[in-house]
């Protein structure tokens, strides 16, 4: 494992940290419990100490899954947790869609202590901003109330995670130059570069980390889709994204299968190469489901850099569109 520091504080982060929603919803597929905990104690052999996650995450589960099978080593893991979800309103969630958000001192500070007992511990490493919005960013009631934390001991430094999909430019870039955090989250990956690119300098200019998620873009960096599209269970995340856009994104991943060193660099492993190419990027997210995931993710830090000459040419790529304007069969779905 390799590590980076988060600009500012005295966090060392692993290169390739746990993403802990895949083991606290069944929004990437469904992983039993003894796999889950298989998964989470296996990370930490293999290295990882940052584990991503979120109040929201099965309304608790995230945080509570940590406590219960890292929680002897929380000396030796950074927790960073995310806040801004109303998770007790009792209305049920309508599938997939955002909950309701809240930003006020509050509920910023009720928030902060349930996860401090869910975790089962007495500090956060990293308290971020779920896919907080710029009305809210703008307030300063919000970063107050953080630096109380902070000076309470309850959290140790906080940022903004952007989401819930790709875009934010607006709320990135206000973080990040107007508000004195220490991270921001990302989503960056060699089909999903837009608007990463641009908050990727402006992290650099103003001494932010970047945690960068979805590197594989749903999974069509990983092999997992090159015979053909699945038929993606209701519940999970990626039945939300139109066929069309997997297709598309298929066509995409054959003008860089030049990335692919054979016996040393996978598909996937290029992908969390080119993400951590980015030096602004401290850690970046994979989703992690199984046993041979963790193994070849956390192994992508062993095989061969991208080059400046790969580069060079993923950057002609993506000014281009990937050269794929001319329509090509369809991918049969299986």
């Amino acid at each position: 494992m390799k590590f980076r520091n988060l600009p500012g504080t005295d966090l060392v982060l692993s290169e390739v940290g746990f993403g802990v929603w895949t083991v606290a919803t069944n929004w990437w597929g469904k992983i039993e419990d003894a796999d889950k905990k298989a998964l989470l104690e296996n990370a930490v052999e293999k290295g990882v100490n940052f584990f991503d996650t979120a109040d929201t995450y099965g309304d608790g589960y995230g945080e509570e899954i940590l406590a219960t099978v890292l929680g002897h080593k929380r000396n030796d893991i950074i927790i960073a947790t995310k806040f801004g979800y109303d998770i007790y309103d009792p209305t049920p969630r309508d599938g997939h869609k955002e909950r309701a958000q809240k930003f006020d001192k509050e509920f910023v500070k009720y928030a902060c202590e349930q996860s401090l007992r869910r975790l089962g511990t007495d500090y956060i490493d990293l308290y971020q901003a779920h896919n907080i919005k710029l009305a809210d960013l703008e307030k300063d009631e919000l970063f107050e109330t953080l630096e109380q934390l902070q000076f309470e001991g309850k959290i140790r430094y906080f940022g903004v995670a952007l989401g819930p999909d790709i875009g934010w430019f607006e709320e990135g870039e206000y973080s990040m130059r107007d508000r004195d955090i220490h991270s921001a989250q990302i989503i960056y990956s060699i089909l999903e570069q837009d608007p990463a690119k641009d908050l990727i300098k402006i992290a650099e200019e103003n001494g932010v980390g970047l945690l960068s998620r979805v590197p594989h873009a749903s999974n069509t960096l990983t092999g997992e889709f090159d015979h053909g599209l699945p038929s993606f269970d209701p519940d999970d995340h990626r039945a939300h994204r139109k066929n069309e856009w997997l297709t598309e994104a298929m066509r995409k991943v054959d003008r860089v299968r030049f990335l692919v060193h054979e016996d040393s660099r996978t598909m996937a492993q290029s992908a969390i190469q080119f993400v951590l190419k980015q030096k602004p990027i401290v850690s970046v997210l994979p989703n992690l489901t199984n046993l041979d995931e963790l193994n070849e993710y956390t192994s992508a830090l062993d095989t061969p850099e991208i080059t400046d000459e790969e580069q060079a040419r993923l950057d002609e790529l993506w000014a281009h569109g990937f050269d794929i304007a001319e329509p090509e069969p369809q991918f049969r779905e299986v």
